[in-house]
């Protein structure tokens, strides 16, 4: 049965031999001198030789036998072998190393995430981040996959997701968007049946209307298209009109207006979505409740 090798002795040992005798090991240890004799002498059991000559009262310096030399850069490499996967271990569980995956719906990507992002990483400067942008129904099949740690969506139809955990944070209000001199756009507030006389282009946010009075707007839609740069380019030469939450909505735009959606309001609500079964990796829990707490200062 091979011996059992604890750090702490070997540590002893190096400072034995390192600062040439006992006592300065102790000081450097913090322990007595017996203490250190006694943990050299069990390190010296286990292996089956002696690491020191036998010392005398003229001979003060603590000297390596043979065994020792040949022990000592073994000892060392041990040493420094554990230091480096504890520092690690250290460092992922206080999220300063590691590898972190995360999606996130193009809203809250582009409107709250740089800024949450930019201020967690400057305490993790070692922590690599992948991340990815998609809508609702492809963020939910990543989590599902296992393909990033957790991800950021709404949870629509939530009983069909009994497997997941969803976590609340942000919500925003489902309006109308248009050409900002299309005649929609001098009203405050809309009835969805309004909707109905102009021409409709329905996007990836548009299931949101499922289950309220506007679904027969889905039927309507002459359009649908998916992507965001190519619906906000189609609004703006003013192909049509669209549904978006409020946090979809390009506010740098100068050619768009967002009207909310009164009749019905349907408010849309957006957070942390993650696997019931599996636990968060150290950087992944960290991020979470980091996020939640810049979301709670921000109220």
């Amino acid at each position: 049965m091979l011996p059992e090798l604890k750090i702490a002795q070997l540590r002893h040992f190096v400072w034995v031999a390192e600062l040439k005798g006992f006592h300065a090991a102790a000081e450097k240890a913090h322990r007595t001198q017996p203490a250190i004799s006694l943990s050299i002498k069990d390190l010296e059991n286990k292996l089956g030789e002696s690491l020191f000559e036998k010392r005398n009262a003229k001979a003060a310096n603590a000297e390596l036998t043979p065994f020792g030399k040949h022990f000592m850069p073994q000892a060392k490499e041990l040493i420094a072998h554990h230091d480096r996967i504890a520092q690690d271990m250290t460092l992922m569980a206080n999220h300063k190393t590691g590898h972190l995956r995360l999606a996130s719906v193009p809203s809250i990507a582009s409107r709250m995430l740089p800024e949450i992002l930019s201020k967690f990483i400057e305490n993790a400067p070692d922590l690599h981040i992948s991340f990815y942008d998609d809508n609702a129904g492809a963020v939910l099949n990543m989590v599902e996959n296992q393909q990033v740690d957790f991800g950021i969506a709404s949870l629509w139809h939530a009983h069909e997701h009994s497997d997941k955990t969803f976590t609340p944070i942000w919500e925003d209000q489902i309006g109308v968007v248009c050409r900002v001199d299309h005649p929609l756009a001098r009203r405050k507030t809309l009835h969805w049946e309004t909707l109905r006389e102009h021409r409709l282009i329905s996007n990836g946010t548009s299931r949101l209307l499922q289950d309220t009075e506007a679904e027969p707007l889905l039927g309507d839609s002459q359009f649908y298209i998916s992507n965001m740069i190519s619906l906000v380019a189609m609004l703006e030469a003013g192909m049509g009109i669209t549904t978006l939450p409020w946090f979809a909505f390009p506010e740098e735009s100068t050619k768009l207006k967002f009207i909310p959606l009164t009749s019905p309001s349907v408010i849309r609500q957006i957070g942390i979505v993650q696997m019931s079964n599996k636990s968060l990796t150290p950087a992944a829990d960290s991020l979470v409740k980091f996020i939640l707490e810049h979301a709670q200062q921000s109220e």
